[in-house]
């Protein structure tokens, strides 16, 4: 066979592999939550945090990797939330230079959403009971109030939990592989 006839089979077998996986891709994303899409800018932060903590908890109860952990999905969705705040350990930002409200929410927004994947886990809120007394205490520091000027305010406890937080899920690999 001709290195021109091998292109000619194997291009198209290429092209669809790569159709139909991107299909599969497609089909197993989740679609983004109702209450994000309609919400709008509007939505209070507070809101937004709710939706986070009820979100994680109902995804507990729908389905997905049941890991190592014979109680079901809950673990992947501590895994999912903890490598989401991971992701904001290598940002920064520098307080009054106007680059912080994307960061701080962020970093907010994920500690909102490990609360509720530790909260929903199946083990219980007491297994991971010295995290999510560092969020309640964070939480009650914040108050309802996630705006720029509150959370640049409240920064280093914002960023501090974020730290004691995966310092604590780095010693417990168990809760996140």
């Amino acid at each position: 066979m001709s290195v021109r006839t091998a292109l000619r089979t194997a291009i198209p077998v290429m092209v669809l592999g790569v159709c139909l996986s991107g299909c599969s891709l497609l089909a197993s994303t989740p679609e983004p939550a109702a209450t994000a899409a309609t919400a709008g800018p509007a939505a209070s932060p507070t809101a937004a945090r709710a939706d986070a903590s009820a979100e994680a908890g109902a995804t507990a109860t729908a389905g997905g990797d049941t890991g190592a952990h014979a109680g079901g999905p809950a673990p992947s969705l501590v895994r999912d939330a903890f490598a989401g705040l991971q992701a904001t350990l290598g940002d920064t930002c520098t307080p009054g230079a106007g680059d912080c409200a994307y960061f701080l929410g962020r970093v907010d927004d994920e500690l909102a959403r490990l609360d509720g994947a530790m909260r929903a886990d199946p083990q219980g809120p007491g297994h991971f009971e010295e995290p999510l007394a560092w969020l309640t205490t964070l939480r009650t520091t914040l108050g309802d109030d996630a705006s720029t000027q509150e959370l640049e305010a409240h920064r280093d406890e914002l960023i501090g939990t974020r730290d004691r937080v995966n310092t604590w899920m780095q010693g417990h690999p168990e809760d996140y592989r």
